[in-house]
């Protein structure tokens, strides 16, 4: 769509996203919560406290959840959206995927369906097309989004040699190439992943890192106790909860509620400060 995305209030349950320049990021409408005061109340880190309370921890293994963490808005939906408009699943699909999502808006489809449901519409495609379709919607999506905060702190853990992972309920091919930005490698990638057979991409569901999913995955990697979890949202609390150090990120309402009771801070980057706001499935 050279170099601009305008995604009408057609599909997904009338989610509304604005023209999309390339230097500007869209975060996608949600229902806002206001925080109650004890929430209120919890430390709330500076970017210097935050990166200082990291590194001073001295973490050997670091795991990132995505959107809403690394980068603002939703990449997930984001790309779902924009490949249906560039035509790379058909119209019966858009409409069925666009039914499904309405029903999981309404609390009638589960979390980890949904996830599964959203990538799944890609099988029978080339896993190269799918890998070059996400390389272009990054191209475009990226720029503005990242957190600035959060890529300083990722250097500076590269810089001292720490393990970096990115867990995801996105789909794995938009993931990787987000992730590629901040040099954490396909192979530490977990997201949504379909089985691919002979270059075809498949049905088949590999992996659906949502929720308990996302600590199971770890686990399965040989990460019982990651030194450090970031996440923003309620999705990202059975990872927190098995890390040595939690790290709320942009957190959402439920999130800040988990936190509150566990005792943690929160750091909330400049660029997203007045957008707390809910997260779908919370």
């Amino acid at each position: 769509m050279q170099g601009s995305f305008f995604f009408k209030k057609k599909l997904l349950g009338d989610i509304a996203f604005p023209i999309h320049q390339l230097e500007n990021c869209y975060i996608p409408s949600r229902t806002e919560e206001h925080l109650i005061p004890t929430q209120i109340e919890i430390p709330k880190w500076t970017a210097k406290e935050f990166e200082r309370l990291v590194l001073d921890n001295n973490p050997k293994v670091a795991v990132f959840d995505c959107d809403g963490t690394l980068w603002g808005g939703d990449s997930g939906v984001g790309f779902l959206l924009w490949s249906i408009e560039q035509g790379l699943v058909s119209r019966s699909t858009a409409d069925w995927i666009d039914t499904r999502f309405r029903a999981y808006r309404a609390g009638h489809v589960s979390e980890d369906a949904i996830c599964g449901e959203t990538v799944q519409i890609y099988a029978g495609l080339r896993e190269q097309e799918l890998r070059t379709a996400a390389a272009e919607f990054m191209r475009g999506f990226l720029p503005g989004c990242v957190f600035a905060e959060m890529a300083a702190l990722v250097e500076s853990l590269h810089q001292r040699g720490v393990e970096l992972w990115a867990v995801s309920s996105t789909n794995r091919w938009v993931v990787a190439e987000g992730v590629r930005q901040f040099g954490i490698p396909e192979v530490r990638v977990l997201a949504v992943e379909l089985c691919v057979v002979n270059g075809l991409i498949t049905s088949e569901i590999v992996d659906v890192p949502t929720g308990p999913g996302k600590a199971a995955s770890l686990r399965r990697v040989g990460l019982e106790t990651p030194d450090a979890v970031f996440g923003n949202s309620i999705h990202d609390l059975a990872m927190m909860d098995m890390a040595r150090n939690a790290y709320p990120v942009n957190p959402s309402p439920a999130l800040l509620d988990a936190a509150t009771s566990r005792g943690w801070g929160y750091f909330r980057p400049q660029a997203a400060e007045g957008n707390e706001a809910t997260v779908g499935g919370e």
